[in-house]
Order: C-alpha cells, then sequence, then structure tokens
C-alpha cells in the first residue's frame, strides 16, 4: 500500500517521536548517570586529613573552631551526595509516572539505594518509593557538629582518639570494638571503631536515617519539608530523643550546646 503526502508526513512524525523517546530513555539519563556517579565519586574521596590533636588545644575558643572547622566538609560532602541520591530517587519515581521503563544503570543505583537505607520494596512504583524520600534526605551540619562534640568531648574521648567514633555508636557483635571502662555487668554492647573520621560520619548520618529508633526524626523532618519548611538543627534536635538514656536532658543540653556555640558555627559559615 502506497502512503499519501499526508501519510508521510505522519510517518515521519512518528519517527521522529520514537527517535526523540529513545534519547530521552538511553542517551540522556546515562549521560545524567555518568555525571552524577562523577561527582559522587569526587565527594566521597574527599580526605579530611590528619585529625588534630584536640587534647592539646588548650584555649577553648580555638579547640571549638578548629573541630568545626576539620569536620565540616566531610559533612557538606555527605549532604551533597545525599542530595544527589534524592534528586535521583524523584526522577526515578517522575519515570515510572510517565509510563517510562527504567535503564539497568537506573535499576542498579536504584537497588543500591535500597540496600543503603535498608528500604525493602517488591516492585518500583511511586507508592512504594515515595516513602523512602522520608530517609534520603539531608541532616542540618550544626547539629552534626554539635552532636560530635557532645559526644566525643569535642575529640577528646577515648573512642575519638583510639577508635574515630565521634559519635558515641554501638557495635554489639564481640571484639566490634571497643570495651567501655564503666560497661554496666551484664550488658555486651562496645563501642564501634572507624578507620577514619569520615567513616564515622557516614554510620553516623546513616544510622539517624535508617533505624527505628530515629523515626520521629525522620518524621519531624518530613513533615517540614511538607511545610517548605527548612529543617535546622533546633527543630530536628527533638527527633533525637531515643540516641541517648538521659532522653529530654540529652535533648536540652544539644540545644544549650547550639545555643552557646552559634559564633563558633557561624564563624564556620554554618548555613545547612
Amino acid at each position: 500500500m502506497k502512503i499519501g503526502t499526508i501519510g508521510q508526513v505522519t510517518f515521519a512524525l512518528g519517527l521522529a517521536v520514537l527517535a526523540l523517546l529513545a534519547i530521552r530513555l538511553w542517551i540522556i539519563p546515562s549521560q545524567t548517570q555518568v555525571s552524577v556517579d562523577s561527582a559522587a565519586q569526587q565527594l566521597s574521596n574527599i580526605d579530611l586529613g590528619k585529625v588534630p590533636k584536640f587534647t592539646e588545644i588548650s584555649d577553648i575558643p580555638t579547640k571549638k573552631q578548629t573541630f568545626f572547622n576539620y569536620f565540616r566538609p566531610a559533612i557538606e560532602a555527605q549532604n551533597q551526595i545525599i542530595i544527589h541520591e534524592r534528586q535521583f530517587l524523584l526522577a526515578v519515581i517522575e519515570q515510572i509516572d510517565n509510563g517510562l521503563g527504567l535503564s539497568e544503570a537506573d535499576n542498579n543505583r536504584l537497588t543500591s539505594l535500597l540496600n543503603k537505607y535498608q528500604y525493602d520494596v517488591k516492585s518500583f512504583t511511586r507508592n512504594t518509593l515515595t516513602p523512602l524520600l522520608k530517609r534520603i534526605d539531608i541532616i542540618p551540619i550544626d547539629m552534626v557538629l554539635i552532636q560530635a562534640a557532645n559526644e566525643s568531648g569535642w575529640g577528646s574521648s577515648r573512642f575519638a582518639i583510639e577508635g574515630f567514633n565521634f559519635f558515641g555508636q554501638w557495635c554489639f557483635t564481640e571484639g566490634c570494638g571497643l570495651v567501655p571502662l564503666a560497661r554496666t555487668d551484664g550488658k555486651t554492647h562496645e563501642v564501634a571503631v572507624f578507620d577514619s573520621p569520615k567513616d564515622s560520619i557516614i554510620a553516623y548520618m546513616i544510622n539517624l536515617n535508617t533505624h527505628p529508633a530515629y523515626r520521629v526524626f525522620r518524621s519531624i523532618r518530613a513533615d517540614l519539608r511538607a511545610q517548605k519548611v527548612k529543617p535546622t538543627a533546633e527543630k530536628l534536635v527533638y527527633g533525637l530523643i531515643n540516641y541517648s538514656e538521659r532522653k529530654d536532658e540529652y535533648i536540652d543540653e544539644l540545644l544549650e550546646m547550639l545555643k552557646h556555640n552559634k559564633q563558633y558555627l557561624q564563624g564556620n559559615n554554618a548555613n545547612a
């Protein structure tokens, strides 16, 4: 059957649409994946350098500013990685809504995120993936800095010095870390040991974004997002009620530290 002039035009337009769709599905996602992976790799490779000897810094203001200055780059880098992950998830959800399939690279990256954030789904849909946005979100830099200062005694604790553990994180397998000298009889926990301060930061942020004990923290953050309100340390710190056995006293202590160290946080350009 011959195709008339109008038919030829329609046929040509159809081919053009198919070509554009092919570019959308394969070329653009591929380029985006490469750039995102490259950026994430650069952020992951950030090196904080040698840990300052905080115990030898006698001047308190100098110690505080040195502490914040040292840790900030790694915290910023991890938050940037999380932003990339969140943007990727939002793009995947939109792609699914538009009836477009996921490339093999996208599938692999999505599976990797599900494993990282300890989230299990049987199928990829808007309804199953949207709740993951509660876990893939940044943590205010000043909150991370203040908790690190609190839990490590401004970098002077035994666990910080011997195990690069600046957040008091526990592990529960014999030999997994350092045994607390004042551990209560019958307790089996140890304080985790990390290869670097950066690894301690990564583990801490994943812990807040995944552990059931911090579900309230993630809910507060998600509610603020829904209201288009910036999730600040002062607002989110209440979600750390289960971080310490001291509960409300611990929250009050963190709030006081945020208040009294504002000049050092601001001096360090704290804005996240």
